[in-house]
């Protein structure tokens, strides 16, 4: 594995043998990290959010898991 810095990026190269999935995770969760980094929000917000939207999306799919 190398890192390097190149002008404003940070570049980094794998062997081919890593496991695709937890470099899929990595990637995921840097992403995030990138998305996020300006945010004011407080996590007790955002898990509120989340069960909202949960919740929501359980009340329109439900009849899809459990029979009527």
């Amino acid at each position: 594995m190398t890192i390097e810095r190149v002008d404003n990026q940070i570049i980094i190269k794998l062997p081919g043998t890593v496991d695709l999935e937890g470099v899929q995770r990595l990637i995921n969760y840097l992403l995030y990290k990138e998305a996020t980094k300006g945010s004011k929000a407080k996590q007790e917000d955002v898990d509120e959010l989340a069960r909202e939207v949960n919740k929501q999306w359980w009340e329109k799919n439900r009849h899809r898991f459990l029979p009527e």
